[in-house]
């Protein structure tokens, strides 16, 4: 549900990634605007999967604890190849029993449901990797593991707590929309006006202009919802949009970091015009654990 600019252009697979996106220094502001991504498809598979959140939000609320555990699943199954990319042996199934566990952990027990299910989810993964043989390798792989459950696992819950407050839906619509904001203001904002690179050097195709344009578009959707739709001073609107957006550019660029750390252009290929499925989430991920606290701090 983000967008990142640096998956708009991709390199040919006979080119080095480095040399192909330009990483010792800002591509030029002609090829910023020639951008590789099949921008109908990406459209098309945008709107329908806005369709699918607000219909799980709003139409069939029973459906939304699905929709995130069939997200959180193929997340981390995109997550175990990609680390399986850098050397790291992840076992699919006890994450994926995690997943499945925590998501109806949080929506019966809340939060402490969430934590419980969570140390338990990383107990079984030591102790499944354990059972295979012990050393440096599986200690490596246990870390690996751990960073999925925190990162898909974990975090994504946070969208389930959201979910079960008051005016849920509305809260989790809230969470959303920054980051959203952030990719459609990024996106349009940096392919127009696009000239300074805020980070060469991770994502060359993110731009200062382009995080204005975040900003703007951002704030003034979390903003919106946040007055209109349940009666937020329109304050904590401004200054939750800001938070959201930041927090977004940054679980973008994180992710960036690590598929290039990986030496991958995308965590998979299920959705043309996007990638995978955590090329779409990843700064959901991040946003919802954000606009829980923020919303405990500023409206405790």
């Amino acid at each position: 549900m983000t967008s990142d600019p640096d998956r708009s252009a991709r390199p040919a697979a006979s080119m080095p990634l480095e040399a192909a996106e330009g990483v010792t220094g800002a591509p030029p502001r002609a090829k910023r605007r020639g951008a590789g991504r099949d921008l109908p498809a990406a459209i098309l598979v945008g709107l329908g999967l806005g369709a699918a959140l607000l219909a799980s939000l709003f139409v069939v609320p029973q459906a939304f604890p699905v929709l995130v555990a069939v997200t959180m699943v193929l997340a981390v199954l995109e997550l175990t190849r990609a680390l399986a990319q850098g050397g790291l042996r992840v076992a699919a199934m006890p994450l994926l029993v995690g997943v499945i566990g925590m998501v109806v952990s949080t929506v019966v027990f809340e939060v402490e449901g969430l934590l419980v299910s969570t140390a338990v989810a990383v107990c079984v993964l030591i102790v499944w990797r354990a059972s295979e043989s012990m050393g440096l390798t599986a200690l490596r792989d246990v870390a690996g593991g751990v960073f999925a459950l925190a990162w898909v696992s974990f975090l994504g819950c946070f969208t389930l707590l959201l979910f079960g407050l008051d005016q849920g839906p509305l809260l989790v619509l809230l969470a959303v929309l920054g980051p959203v904001g952030n990719d459609v203001g990024g996106y349009v904002s940096g392919v127009l006006f696009g000239s300074h690179p805020m980070a060469p050097g991770i994502s060359p195709k993110k731009s200062w202009e382009g995080f204005a344009g975040s900003l703007i578009l951002g704030t003034a959707a979390v903003t919106a919802v946040g007055s209109f739709g349940l009666g937020l001073p329109w304050w904590t609107g401004v200054i939750l949009g800001v938070v959201l957006v930041i927090v977004s550019t940054c679980g973008d660029l994180a992710e960036s970091l690590l598929k290039r750390d990986l030496g991958i252009k995308d965590m998979g290929h299920l959705l043309p015009g996007h990638g995978g499925v955590l090329d779409r989430v990843d700064s959901v991920l991040l946003a919802a654990p954000t606009t829980y606290v923020m919303l405990e701090v500023l409206l405790p």
